[in-house]
């Protein structure tokens, strides 16, 4: 049984328009940057992790099955993200 809670998909998801729809607006008419998926991925990838850590205190054994990815996997985003 998975006892795991989601997180309303749609209080995320409103947090995200927001924060794009302001990114638009301080546009000013100019073309967004190339690459805006990567942009937007490691915005929010780099906090997802350090608050995973932070919630099993650091063990990444621990962190990466709570996120569903290998451990080394998630060793090497915390390399590239600088985080210890």
């Amino acid at each position: 049984m998975n006892d795991c809670v989601p997180i309303d998909e749609n209080d995320m998801a409103r947090h995200v328009r927001k924060v794009l729809k302001e990114y638009f607006k301080d546009l000013d008419g100019e073309e967004p940057c190339a690459g805006m998926y990567d942009m937007v991925i490691n915005c929010v990838e780099k906090p997802l992790l350090e608050m995973v850590l932070e919630h099993v205190g650091g063990n990444q054994t621990r962190a990466a099955e709570m996120l569903g990815i290998n451990r080394n996997t998630l060793r090497k985003k915390m390399l590239g993200y600088g985080i210890e």
